[in-house]
């Protein structure tokens, strides 16, 4: 990579920001493509992000990534949301049109891309959502565009409870997808949500950094092996929420396919090209294999 003068740099924000995978996924496709472009990571803490957006725009960067805790604390920094992003309200990701900032959400389509390259059926289906943080909320909403007929959502009955079922309801009158708001309190309304949706996406933490598992056993003890489980989660590439499902004979993946395919769709949003899927795939693999030895 030859940096100089005409290098248009790209970043990502988070706090925090070393464990991302993105300076290597972006990197290694802007060699691929021939672009002079070059992609850092930021640790930036929550009271300096004003800042750091002031920062972006007044370098020039030419696009960013933001991860927890910025997606939906950059919503005011932005001069422009497209359409899903506006639907969301929370944004991965920016492009800067010469100081112009325009705000987009790949995390869902991304997560639903990989679902299609997995051949599994989508238009028509139910399939349930555990989680609604910033990768749910996008998920949840990006459903609606590949036709699923209901979406389940499992959430913790907290603070946020109400504004998100006033939020699914809207979703519901805007679109012919069919929205459930179900509490995690209320084990047999999760439980027939769980038994009558063939997609089960965990958009939690559970897992990630425990032995957890994102639905209680009394309820889990149901899926069946017709179902697929997806896991957000790829580090570890194995959650205790996939093992259990590979121990029911369910087909799963981990998140490493949301990860890739939110990427392809942020590059085409920054420099109007394709991502090399396969050569970002082998290298993304590889990483995450060294990390998880």
């Amino acid at each position: 990579m030859n940096l100089d003068g005409n290098t248009q740099l790209y970043a990502f924000l988070a706090h925090p920001a070393h464990h991302s995978l993105s300076p290597l996924m972006y990197n290694l496709s802007f060699r691929a493509q021939q672009l002079n472009a070059c992609y850092l990571a930021f640790d930036v803490l929550p009271t300096d992000f004003s800042q750091a957006i002031t920062g972006l725009r007044a370098i020039d960067f030419a696009g960013a990534n933001f991860s927890l805790p910025f997606k939906q604390t950059v919503l005011k920094y932005l001069d422009e949301l497209t359409p899903r992003a506006q639907r969301i309200q929370a944004v991965n990701t920016l492009r800067n049109d010469q100081g112009y900032l325009v705000g987009d959400s790949t995390d869902g389509a991304g997560l639903f891309a990989d679902l299609q390259e997995k051949h599994q059926p989508l238009a028509g289906q139910t399939i349930m959502i555990l989680g609604a943080g910033g990768a749910g909320r996008a998920i949840i909403a990006a459903a609606a565009d590949c036709h699923i007929k209901r979406v389940f959502v499992a959430k913790r009955p907290n603070q946020t409870y109400a504004d998100l079922a006033i939020w699914l309801k809207q979703l519901s009158i805007l679109s012919p997808t069919e929205y459930c708001l179900v509490s995690y309190s209320d084990m047999t309304s999760l439980t027939a949500a769980l038994t009558a949706s063939s997609i089960v996406i965990n958009a939690t933490n559970q897992g990630m950094d425990d032995q957890q598992l994102p639905l209680p056993l009394v309820v889990l003890q149901h899926l069946r092996p017709q179902q697929f489980v997806y896991d957000l989660i790829y580090q570890p590439l194995m959650t205790p929420f996939l093992l259990y499902a590979q121990r029911v004979g369910c087909q799963f993946c981990n998140g490493t396919g949301m990860l890739l395919w939110q990427g392809a769709l942020a590059f085409k949003f920054w420099t109007g090209q394709s991502m090399p899927i396969d050569l970002v795939r082998k290298s993304l693999s590889t990483e995450i294999r060294r990390r998880t030895k």
